[in-house]
């Protein structure tokens, strides 16, 4: 708690907060050093890493520069920029990682905002809370829907369409409708008129590219269950370098490798790193399996009591914890659950990945694309306030997951 309280209380010094929690873990025992690699995900990592050294190719290419005059072209005014620009993350997000579409449309909204001189913090944090929403709409979207997968043996079609009824994918669909008209209320005083100017030239297409085969390469990927555990973090790492070597024999400067490398992406790196490592100190006492069952005890025999807990109390969790862990301690509990209730798990398993999927959106630190929205932006100088993201989040968040709650009653509890 104390840890969380000083990150959102002190943005600027985030990282070395996290950093110093998660040395306390490891001094107090609760993570041994032999599993304090194990316990930070490195595929995320990597994969920061490697988008964030193809990022800066990507924009001194020009190409986001002329997606942005082309995006306010078609734009009415400043609101609907910047909602195109959140849905366009969505629907990539539902195939892409979460942190991979960030890194890939945070950069447009930021040039488009330069262009519009308005402040991007608005475009950027609707794309990430927009990212980390359609994650739940696939099984290849989000790590949590890969987990449900796996658990309650589903494969992608299912949701789409499950047992005759539609599935998470337009649950998630109709919470996305919702945040859009809350969107429009948010920054309905965005209604600057856009003028469009001559489009930028691309100078390089070749950065494009690369970040085409990264979203190619990764979707593909998220359809084998089995491979290895690095394989999206070196898909980025690999065309960054092939990026980086380019670019050096390009413009002959042997320099240019150590300048894209280095940056201030450490900040972000480090603060997720030490994140992972304080998370899996929390679920090593306890914690998180006295939290599960708590809430199994307090649901009793009531379906929709149950049903609601879960949600709504992984709403909150994952507001404040990785939901990867608490996803990873809750589906064995929430399949007892509903063993002991005499019904099938399927209601209270979509309750649990709506909840901890969309809760993650509530705080800066819920998710690792808000983190990674966040270091962006800090690239350029602009610190967000616990208090300026939720703001946004929020109400976004309410709104989509007040809908996926019906909804899914609706289709898989309304029988109960």
């Amino acid at each position: 708690m104390i840890t969380y309280l000083l990150i959102i209380a002190l943005p600027k010094a985030r990282a070395q907060v996290a950093f110093l929690s998660a040395a306390v873990f490891v001094l107090l025992g609760y993570v041994p050093l032999n599993e304090v690699l194990p316990a930070i995900d490195w595929n995320v990592i990597l994969m920061i890493r490697g988008m964030m050294g193809l990022v800066p190719l990507f924009i001194e290419s020009g190409m986001p520069a002329r997606l942005a005059d082309l995006i306010i072209w078609k734009m009415p005014d400043v609101k609907w920029a910047i909602i195109v620009l959140a849905v366009l993350a969505a629907g990539i997000s539902a195939f892409v990682d979460n942190v991979a579409t960030v890194l890939m449309i945070a950069p447009v909204a930021i040039t488009v905002s330069k262009k519009l001189r308005i402040s991007p913090v608005p475009a950027v944090v609707s794309i990430a809370i927009a990212s980390n929403l359609e994650g739940a709409a696939t099984m290849v979207g989000d790590t949590t829907s890969i987990m449900l997968g796996g658990h309650a043996g589903m494969d992608f079609l299912d949701f789409f369409w499950f047992e005759g009824r539609p599935g998470l994918f337009f649950v998630v669909q109709l919470g996305m409708l919702f945040a859009i008209q809350v969107m429009l209320y948010l920054f309905r005083d965005y209604d600057q008129e856009i003028i469009g100017g001559p489009l930028t030239k691309v100078q390089d297409y070749v950065p494009t590219l690369l970040i085409a085969a990264v979203i190619i390469l990764l979707s593909a990927a998220s359809f084998f269950p089995d491979k290895p555990p690095l394989t999206n973090g070196m898909i980025c790492i690999i065309f960054m370098v092939i990026g980086i070597i380019r670019d050096m024999a390009k413009k002959k400067d042997l320099s240019l490798a150590w300048s894209l490398i280095k940056g201030r992406d450490a900040f972000t790196l480090v603060l997720l790193a030490s994140l992972f490592i304080v998370i899996k100190g929390v679920s090593n006492a306890g914690i998180i399996d006295q939290a599960s069952f708590l809430i199994s005890g307090f649901a009793g025999d009531n379906v929709f009591l149950a049903y609601s807990i879960i949600l709504w109390a992984s709403v909150f969790f994952s507001a404040f914890i990785d939901n990867i862990p608490y996803v990873a301690t809750m589906l064995p509990v929430v399949g007892v659950m509903a063993s002991r209730l005499g019904m099938e798990p399927h209601l209270l398993y979509f309750g649990l990945i709506c909840g901890a999927t969309l809760g993650g959106n509530i705080s800066p630190i819920g998710a690792s694309a808000n983190i990674t929205a966040l270091g962006l932006l800090r690239n350029e100088d602009i610190e967000v306030s616990a208090g300026s993201f939720m703001r946004i989040s929020v109400p976004f968040t309410l709104a989509a997951v007040i809908s996926a709650y019906f909804a899914v009653w609706y289709l898989w509890g309304s029988g109960f």
